[in-house]
């Protein structure tokens, strides 16, 4: 069959960030902002708090790889503290989230000749996003980096309660799409979540060796290695 789409990941394959969710600053900027809602935790407890939301919500999860939604995390830690009304919690949890996530991170660029190998590309296939990641993060940073408009679709497992390798997340992709298993490629970071979920479902891959992810898994290997983002071109080149 004719290649008609690509399929990237986003995280470590076109975007090159870095978090450290353990920094003080974040405990504490959160707790001093709740100060003037009414809510007054220790950074601490704050901590405390969002890691033991998360912790339930991941087990509540029937899903084989469950993924977490940070905004529910919060808007429970609010609901605990007292806010009562639910439009106005949901709003204060969006914006904890946006303060966490800010906070948090320490790098946020593309790599090189990203923009570059996608502007060739999209006058010849439909390019869309696969994503393990929370949408409240993921959508402002596409925007912040200057990839709207490449993708359609944008799959982003915080949607969906379930992440990379399931199988369904790429399906979602190419349902919505409309295209089939065959006339994709998936470009991807991690030799786990990206190759090995594309392969269950027979998808011929790319892997972008880059300074993240998982970069092997038991005995699966893609069918191109790209050393940088510019050899993407050669690798689709091949596969096409």
């Amino acid at each position: 069959m004719a290649l008609k789409g690509i399929l990237f990941d986003l995280y470590g394959t076109l975007i090159d960030i870095e978090t450290d969710e353990s920094m003080e600053e974040i405990y504490r900027g959160i707790s001093h902002f709740l100060t003037y809602h009414g809510i007054y935790l220790h950074r601490w407890e704050v901590r405390d708090l969002y890691y033991q939301i998360m912790k339930h919500q991941k087990e509540k999860s029937e899903e084989n790889f469950p993924e977490i939604d940070v905004i529910k995390i919060w808007n429970t830690l609010l609901k605990q503290q007292g806010i009562r009304y639910a439009y106005p919690r949901k709003k204060l949890a969006e914006t904890l989230a946006h303060i966490y996530r800010g906070i948090s991170r320490k790098r946020l660029q593309l790599y090189l000749s990203v923009k570059k190998v996608l502007d060739e590309l999209q006058g010849s296939y439909r390019l869309a996003i696969i994503t393990d990641a929370q949408a409240c993060y993921a959508l402002p940073e596409i925007r912040a980096v200057g990839l709207e408009g490449y993708f359609d679709p944008v799959i982003i497992s915080s949607n969906y309660g379930f992440r990379k390798p399931d199988p369904r997340m790429i399906q979602k992709g190419l349902n919505a799409m409309r295209i089939s298993s065959g006339e994709v490629l998936v470009i991807g970071n991690d030799m786990y979540r990206d190759i090995y979920g594309a392969k269950l479902l027979g998808i011929k891959t790319i892997f972008f060796a880059s300074n993240q992810g998982m970069q092997s898994y038991m005995e699966i290997n893609p069918d191109f290695v790209a050393l940088s983002f510019e050899d993407v071109r050669k690798g689709v080149k091949a596969l096409r």
